[in-house]
């Protein structure tokens, strides 16, 4: 996980701003199942959304927890909508430089 800056945060919110959420917790959780959509998910976009339509009370240990299992930043939550990112193995693939 690399560490990100409250500008490089501020600039990742706004490149999430027209994104739509990628993966849904629902009832039954953060399964085996969303995790490796998620880890899946991150390595093409960099940059996606969450959106906890269950388990909203727990949405910020979920985050943490699915950041950790992909090795991502949880850029933000707001409302129900977790921000994660992470860049690119090859520097050559990334598609979001952070300065």
């Amino acid at each position: 996980m690399i560490e990100i800056n409250s500008r490089q945060r501020k600039m990742l919110e706004k490149l999430a701003h027209d994104l739509q959420p990628v993966v849904i917790v629902g009832g039954a959780g953060v399964t085996d199942g969303v995790l490796e959509m998620t880890k899946k998910s991150i390595a093409v976009h960099e940059l996606l959304k969450i959106k906890f339509n269950e388990y909203k009370d727990e949405k910020i240990e979920l985050a943490n927890q699915i950041c950790e299992y992909c090795d991502a930043n949880l850029v933000r939550i707001i409302g129900n909508v977790a921000i994660l990112y992470k860049p690119a193995e090859k520097e050559d693939d990334r598609k979001i430089i952070l300065d």
